[in-house]
């Protein structure tokens, strides 16, 4: 094991995603300076302003997602690569009978893409093509097994988190062996997956994943400078809705991604100052509770990071104060109460407004097994 000593930077930026798909990227958004000061106070005191924008799939959906076979389909996490951001949905069915709930039906996909170039998140996201197959119906980008759901192979593959290294984009994928109790699950293993052709093909990056029983199995992204390096950040969970977050970096280049050994682990500080390690077992935990799906981006309106999530319940949004912390408190974003079976709240820095203050994010809602555009302000100390 070798274990190293980052440098404290006076700066760390969030690296742009630039006009056209040359530049790495992870989710969008602007360039970001961040003083890395573990000291800065907490400034989110709250959310207001939550509403249901519009539904974005399924039969009732403002896109016709039925013509490509998408009936019923969840998840959607976004990355923005150019001018283009790409919704990686989960489990996907193209027939589902009237009164239906849940990932079942017929059609069944394990994974599926939509991408848009829709950059006003006011009235909800209009999609201008998928990944698709021959005939025009939405494509796995890696299809899962199917095998029986009893833990002895693959039931399915869902996506997790995308980033982008100029024009080749990586998806996050979970090999899931068992679907058991509401939000638990178990997983083979994490992986990446890649295209090299604007999304048209992807292929398994070889040798690149994660124990299922770690702490590396669902991801979200983020590219950030620190110290004249780009890295990619993977902020991690385990298995299911209840695990704690851990964090990883990556040097964001095509070789450095697609080699196991250049990936390291955020093992704790030093004087303040974060230490990486080679070794996965050296993790350290970043955000305690019960943290399923989670989405993290910088905010340009609080100037912190923001990180949302769900646990078998409420949606949640935490802020910190550098990518490995100290991260506040959890403050309810969707109430579980108002909106029961929700889960992935995902972002995208791409959509916000009002300089900022109004978020917008994914959000998919067991019944009817769909994904729902919604927006929530925030609620600033000093705002």
């Amino acid at each position: 094991m070798s274990r190293t000593r980052a440098r404290r930077s006076t700066t760390l930026l969030a690296a742009a995603a630039l006009a056209s798909s040359l530049a790495a990227c992870a989710g969008g958004g602007a360039p970001v300076e961040l003083d890395p000061d573990p000291d800065k106070p907490f400034v989110l005191t709250g959310i207001s302003g939550l509403t249901e924008v519009a539904q974005l799939t399924g039969p009732a959906g403002i896109n016709d997602t039925e013509a490509v076979g998408v009936a019923g389909t969840d998840l959607g996490s976004m990355t923005t690569v150019g001018d283009r951001t790409w919704f990686f949905f989960g489990d996907t069915f193209g027939e589902r009978a009237p009164g239906t709930t849940g990932g079942q039906g017929g059609q069944w996909r394990s994974n599926v893409a939509a991408w848009t170039t829709d950059d006003d998140p006011t009235d909800g996201i209009f999609f201008d093509g998928w990944v698709a197959d021959g005939i025009g119906l939405a494509a796995p980008l890696i299809e899962g097994d199917h095998d029986p759901n009893d833990g002895s192979g693959e039931v399915t593959k869902i996506p997790t988190a995308g980033f982008a290294i100029g024009d080749t984009i990586y998806v996050s994928c979970m090999s899931v062996s068992y679907w058991g109790d509401p939000g638990a699950w178990d997983a083979n293993r994490s992986a990446l997956v890649v295209s090299r052709d604007d999304g048209q093909t992807w292929a398994p990056v070889e040798g690149i994943e994660w124990p299922g029983d770690s702490g590396f199995v669902q991801f979200a992204t983020a590219p950030v400078t620190a110290d004249g390096e780009d890295w990619i950040y993977l902020w991690a969970i385990p298995s299911g809705r209840f695990g704690e977050v851990r964090l990883m970096r990556v040097p964001a280049t095509e070789e450095a991604v697609e080699d196991q050994g250049s990936y390291s682990y955020f093992a704790g500080l030093d004087d303040d100052e974060p230490v990486w390690s080679d070794d996965l077992d050296d993790a350290q935990v970043v955000v305690e509770g019960t943290i399923g799906e989670l989405s993290v981006m910088w905010s340009t309106y609080l100037e912190r990071w923001i990180m949302t999530y769900s646990d078998a319940g409420n949606a949640y949004i935490r802020e910190g104060i550098t990518p490995w912390g100290p991260w506040g408190e959890p403050i309810e974003l969707v109430p579980g109460d108002d909106y029961p079976g929700l889960y992935g709240p995902y972002l995208d820095p791409r959509y916000v407004s009002d300089d900022g203050r109004r978020i917008y994010f994914t959000l998919s809602l067991w019944d009817p097994y769909n994904v729902f555009w919604f927006a929530a302000d925030l609620d600033r100390a000093d705002g």
